[in-house]
């Protein structure tokens, strides 16, 4: 027999809520898409160098113990928790680009970034989202250029 408390139904509810606001936020968006472009270190250099805007999506205690790059947007989406706030988020993206405009997305393994990536081009109509593939680790590990947020 499953017992619920009162404050088990509470956040249930909550659950339920967000999920249908952010289901809602989907359907609301037109269905235009492109694939992803996922890239490594060396297209990310390339498109760095033109002036395509870098996305950092992870949480700042990253961004202290690892570095950014330079001129990065950092921009959490998930906190520590795996909570987000989808639409605050997508206010603070569209400051920074356009939905047929090129942008990066990076994460510490790329695995975040590509779940964004996912949201944007298949339910929000981005059409030119790169996802760097083994993200911020890659790029460290590779010796590439990062500073202190």
């Amino acid at each position: 027999m499953i017992v619920w408390s009162r404050m088990s139904c509470v956040r249930l509810n909550v659950v339920r809520i967000a999920i249908a606001l952010f289901a809602s936020l989907l359907l609301s968006v037109g269905q235009a898409f492109a694939d992803i472009i996922e890239v490594d270190n060396e297209a990310l250099k390339r498109l760095i160098e033109q002036g395509v805007p870098v996305v950092d999506v992870r949480r700042d205690d990253e961004w202290q113990k690892n570095g950014v790059i330079e001129g990065a947007h950092l921009l959490t989406f998930f906190d520590k928790r795996g909570r987000y706030d989808a639409k605050k988020w997508l206010e603070e993206l569209e400051k920074i680009t356009a939905t047929d405009e090129p942008f990066v997305l990076i994460c510490e393994h790329g695995v975040r970034s590509k779940t964004i990536s996912n949201l944007l081009d298949k339910r929000l109509g981005y059409t030119q989202v790169h996802n760097v593939t083994d993200g911020m680790h890659s790029w460290v590990k590779s010796g590439a250029p990062v500073i202190k947020p």
